[in-house]
C-alpha cells in the first residue's frame, strides 16, 4: 500500500515514516499543505494522512480541496488533543477518521489499517486483465490455476499497469507511482522490474505482454 503523509514536525515525521516503512508501506512524506495537495493530485495513493496544523495550507483546507476535486482516497486527520472543532470540521469535510496527537504508534497503525479497509470497500481486491488476475490479499499473479507470488514492488508495478489499461505510462510516471516522489531509485530500476514482470507473465504462459514505445512509455496489451 502506498501512503501520503503530511507533517511539518520533522522528528515526528521521521518516526512515523520509519514505522510505516517497517510495516511494508510505501510512504511519500511532505512538510506543508501545499505540497500535500500537489502530491495528492498527482500521485496514486491508497491512503492519505494529514496533520491539521501545517504551514502554507492547513490539513482541513487540503482535505476540502481534495474532496471538491472528487478525490475518494481515504484520509486520516491528525489533530491536536483538545481540538474538538477540528475533528468535527474534518469529518464534515469528508475525512474518514481522525486521531488526536500525541498518539501511541500501535493505535496509529490500527487506524491506518482501518482507513485502508475502507478503500477496499470500493477497490476490488482482485484485478483482471485478459487471462491474468492479480490478487491483493496474497500478492499473487494467476492464470488458469497457476500462480506466482510477487515481491511488493513487482506487485505494485503490475497493479499500476492493470489499473491504467490502455494508457502509456512513462518510466518517470511509473517511478513516481510505484517507488514514490522521494525515492532515490533511478529510471533503470523501472526497466529492471518491467523485465521481472515480463518473465513472470511468460512463465505463466499468459497472452498479456508489457508493450514499450520509445519516448512514450509502457502499457499492457494482449499478444497473439
Amino acid at each position: 500500500m502506498k501512503l501520503l503523509y503530511a507533517e511539518d514536525e520533522e522528528t515526528m515525521a521521521e518516526a512515523v515514516v520509519d514505522i510505516l516503512t517497517y510495516h511494508n508501506y510505501l510512504v511519500d512524506a511532505v512538510a506543508d499543505g501545499a505540497e500535500a495537495l500537489a502530491y495528492a493530485q498527482n500521485g496514486d495513493y491508497d491512503g492519505i494522512i494529514l496533520d491539521v496544523m501545517m504551514p502554507k495550507m492547513d490539513g482541513l483546507e487540503v482535505l476540502s480541496r481534495l474532496r471538491e476535486m472528487g478525490c475518494r482516497t481515504p484520509i486520516l486527520l491528525l489533530t491536536a488533543k483538545g481540538a474538538v472543532e477540528d475533528r468535527v470540521a474534518g469529518l464534515d469535510l469528508g475525512a474518514d477518521d481522525y486521531l488526536p496527537k500525541p498518539f501511541v504508534m500501535e493505535e496509529f497503525l490500527a487506524r491506518v489499517r482501518a482507513m485502508l479497509r475502507r478503500r477496499e470497500a470500493f477497490t476490488p481486491e482482485i484485478l483482471q486483465y485478459d487471462d491474468v488476475t492479480l490478487h491483493g490479499g496474497t500478492f499473487q499473479l494467476r492464470r488458469n490455476g497457476e500462480a506466482v507470488t510477487l515481491p511488493k514492488l513487482e506487485y505494485r508495478l503490475m497493479e499500476v499497469l492493470i489499473r491504467n489499461q490502455g494508457i502509456y505510462l512513462s518510466s518517470e510516471d511509473l517511478l513516481v507511482k510505484v517507488w514514490g516522489y522521494n525515492t532515490e531509485a533511478e529510471l533503470g530500476t523501472v526497466w529492471v522490474y518491467l523485465s521481472y514482470l515480463r518473465k513472470r507473465l511468460a512463465k505463466l504462459g499468459s497472452r498479456v505482454k508489457i508493450k514499450g514505445r520509445r519516448g512514450i512509455g509502457y502499457t499492457l496489451e494482449v499478444g497473439q
